[in-house]
């Protein structure tokens, strides 16, 4: 079976291939190749099978084309443009999350293999704000531009699948911390730096109140999530292909109270209050609250504790943040 990664230079692309990679298999079925696609050159992993790495437009047709073919068995598509970028850039944001996976969809149609696509939606799909409890049934109403592609985005994988052409699961992602690296243009960056930039001495802007809850993942559970949905029964999923994962309900003042624990006074001492509109605008409209009986039903793992969350980010990717910062 070969499996294509889009997005595959990205943090969670990366572990993911890497799990992959190490594993050799999902959920029992070998991998012999893989396919690792991205606007700039991902970093293949050692792999006892091989792997090729793309480079290109995701709305592009003949490239992406030739991502799939009658051997793919598994699509994860994670390529897409982060919500903050999504809601400043209008067109390429409708460009990428939208034109990007109709093109990669009709690319899994024309190869005919009728592949597993795992689809990262998102929390912002859903709007209602802090006080809204989200249900399987419960119906999107987005209310940013890059939950209405995400949206938008579901719909394309439940037709498709509903016609045959793919085989599909549409994952909405919590909010993922901590993200190594550097901060990037997603509105919700700010729940990773609160968490990352005390441990590498850096202050953190925070623009949200302590009171301000969220519904987060780690990097570690996320990746088990995809993997769940690359082999997951889509017998057991119905016409239904969106999942709530069981993520983890956090406020921010949680968050700093197992920052303090952790890290000590001094770290949440480089926290500080600061205003952006823009950010809390987007992110204020994002629910908090989900009830995950359906993806538990289904096998998806139940998360960690935030303290487990953080400290697997200082054994994961502390050091290799560090690095990337000094570099």
């Amino acid at each position: 079976m070969h499996v294509t990664i889009t997005g595959a230079a990205g943090f969670l692309g990366r572990k993911l291939a890497g799990r992959i990679a190490a594993e050799g298999a999902i959920g029992g079925r070998p991998v012999s190749g893989m396919t690792l696609f991205d606007v700039i050159a991902a970093e293949a992993p050692a792999a006892p099978f091989p792997v090729r790495c793309v480079t290109g437009d995701i709305a592009d047709a003949p490239t992406v084309a030739g991502l799939v073919t009658a051997a793919t068995g598994v699509v994860v598509h994670l390529a897409a443009i982060v919500s903050a970028q999504a809601e400043a850039d209008f067109d390429l944001g409708w460009r990428v999350n939208l034109d990007g996976t109709r093109t990669l969809l009709e690319a899994c149609r024309a190869a005919g293999s009728r592949p597993r696509v795992v689809f990262t939606s998102s929390v912002a799909t859903f709007s209602g704000g802090q006080g809204a409890v989200i249900r399987d049934e419960t119906r999107p109403v987005p209310g940013n531009s890059y939950g209405a592609q995400k949206a938008a985005g579901e719909l394309l994988i439940h037709d498709y699948t509903r016609k045959g052409f793919v085989d599909g699961v549409a994952l909405r992602l919590p909010t993922v911390v901590v993200r190594p690296g550097r901060p990037n243009r997603a509105a919700s960056s700010f729940a990773s730096s609160i968490l990352r930039e005390p441990f590498l001495g850096e202050e953190a802007n925070l623009p949200v109140p302590e009171d301000f809850a969220l519904w987060i993942a780690s990097p570690r559970t996320a990746t088990d999530w995809l993997l769940h949905a690359c082999a997951i029964d889509g017998g057991a999923l119905g016409l239904d292909r969106g999942v709530n994962p069981p993520g983890l309900t956090v406020t921010v003042g949680q968050m700093l109270a197992v920052l303090r624990a952790v890290g000590g006074a001094e770290a949440a001492r480089l926290v500080r209050r600061v205003e952006d509109r823009e950010v809390a605008d987007i992110v204020g409209t994002w629910p908090a609250r989900f009830d995950d009986a359906r993806a538990r039903a289904l096998g998806f793992p139940p998360h960690e504790s935030l303290e487990a969350l953080l400290r697997a980010f200082l054994e994961d990717d502390l050091a290799a943040t560090r690095a990337l910062r000094s570099a």
